[in-house]
């Protein structure tokens, strides 16, 4: 059986997609899988901006909610999700 769960990108990574809306239906998903088919789908630079090259893990460059929680306050990257949830991705754009 899949879920239909909802993604939101906000800052750059909106702009690199193409959208900042969109639904994508898994077999029973985790944040883990969600991230890494969003990451999949976008070019290597800008993949760089949601997923660190050298820890091949999001979270040193973006929060990740769902439902509006911060995933470190569940199971982080291995909170599973369920029908009609919402992960939201948002970059941590670094300057210098």
């Amino acid at each position: 059986m899949s879920v239909k769960v909802k993604v939101r990108l906000l800052g750059v990574l909106r702009g690199f997609y193409g959208k900042g809306q969109f639904s994508l239906r898994l077999r029973q998903p985790t944040v883990r899988d969600i991230v890494e088919r969003v990451g999949r789908s976008l070019p290597a630079e800008t993949r760089r901006l949601l997923i660190d090259p050298e820890l091949d893990d999001p979270r040193p460059n973006a929060l990740i909610l769902l439902n509006g929680k911060e995933i470190s306050v569940l199971k982080g990257l291995e909170t599973e999700v369920g029908e009609d949830d919402e992960v939201t991705l948002i970059p941590i754009a670094h300057g210098g």
